[in-house]
């Protein structure tokens, strides 16, 4: 087990560097880069990225194409260009930014925003509250559903149980996230009917000035909605697939072998059933986690005035912010081939029968 750790450990390197080069060479070649948008500012014209799609096409005067820093300077002194381009880092070659690059993220040096005037580093850790809160307890609560409502389901396959919450299920998985949290909005934020829900932020304006008892309430009140919104579309695979996990090892041989002798079902369903059917289930905690942490919250964010690194990372997308951009995609890209190797780790810890070393050998 040790062995496969420490392959799997040397693995993440290169692989690491190939999902680093392939990100970093398509943003280059992005039009609207960090450049322009100054440009863009100096000129008046706001955005670079607007500018590029066509409604600003006349103002584009000397073209670089090696890389993307500069497509549009009319008007502008070549030495100012040059000037910011230095400022930028751009009057280096691509393999020489790209190699600088790493060497600052391997001592997790991921450098100062190029548009907001502070460290990455610092960014992120002031927008991964709002996150963590959301990824924490929607994974939570999904697992908390769906784990007994599937064990139940594939006990009662085909019951009347089993076909109303499968429509149940349909439905909540049918609805999109977003389109349901403007729901709960409507509903219970003072959109149309009850008040009874705050709409923005993880906590009151005041929240500083409460007791403990009453900061912990406040917070909890404000996660409600949105983590209602972002449950209602994860709970259904998962529970669809601890059921289909369930019923596949209730037909097993075994499991009739242990009813055959006198064991009852609840002691055949937790003590035989369950570790097996769950491998697969309690095994992809660390990528689910991952998957609701980092992924699909930036309409959530957007609707309920959240600010996370959802929305900081659209932002920077946008702003073509190449600090926060690579900073953010190399700590979550080495964070997912961790918690990948941590899921490895639980099959083995779960079942003890499994060896990923015998298997690669």
């Amino acid at each position: 087990m040790i062995a496969y750790i420490v392959r799997r450990l040397l693995l993440i390197v290169p692989t690491l560097v190939a999902i680093m080069v392939l990100n970093f060479t398509i943003v280059q070649f992005a039009p609207g880069g960090p450049i322009d948008q100054i440009i863009a500012q100096l000129e008046g014209r706001g955005d670079a990225v607007g500018g590029l799609t066509g409604q600003q096409s006349d103002t584009v005067g000397k073209q670089s194409s090696d890389d993307g820093r500069s497509r549009g300077t009319r008007g502008l002194d070549p030495e100012l260009i040059a000037q910011l381009e230095r400022q930028f880092g751009f009057d280096k070659p691509l393999h020489e930014r790209f190699i600088q690059m790493m060497g600052n993220y391997l001592v997790f040096d991921f450098g100062d925003s190029f548009f907001r005037a502070r460290g990455v580093t610092d960014l992120v850790l002031e927008k991964m509250p709002v996150s963590i809160s959301l990824g924490i307890w929607t994974t939570l609560l999904v697992y908390l559903i769906s784990i007994p409502l599937g064990i139940r389901k594939a006990v009662h396959d085909g019951t009347r149980f089993d076909i109303w919450t499968s429509a149940v299920i349909i439905v909540g998985y049918a609805i999109p996230a977003f389109l349901f949290a403007v729901l709960l909005v409507v509903l219970f934020a003072g959109g149309s009917y009850f008040q009874i829900f705050p709409l923005r932020g993880l906590v009151s304006s005041d929240w500083a000035t409460m007791t403990p008892v009453d900061q912990v309430l406040d917070y909890l009140w404000h996660m409600v909605l949105p983590v209602t919104a972002m449950v209602i579309g994860g709970f259904a695979s998962l529970t669809m697939l601890t059921k289909n996990s369930f019923l596949e090892e209730i037909n097993k041989q075994y499991v009739l072998t242990a009813k055959a002798k006198g064991l009852g079902e609840r002691g055949v369903l937790y003590g035989h059933v369950f570790r097996n059917a769950m491998l697969l289930v309690v095994a992809g905690f660390p990528a689910a986690f991952v998957s609701v942490l980092f992924t699909g919250a930036l309409l959530i964010e957007t609707i309920f005035s959240l600010d996370g690194l959802g929305l900081l990372g659209f932002q920077a997308a946008l702003e073509r912010d190449y600090p926060v951009m690579f900073g953010t995609v190399y700590f979550f890209t080495l964070l997912g081939l961790l918690l990948n190797l941590v899921g490895d780790i639980m099959y083995m810890v779960i079942d003890p029968r499994i060896d990923f070393e015998a298997r690669e050998s």
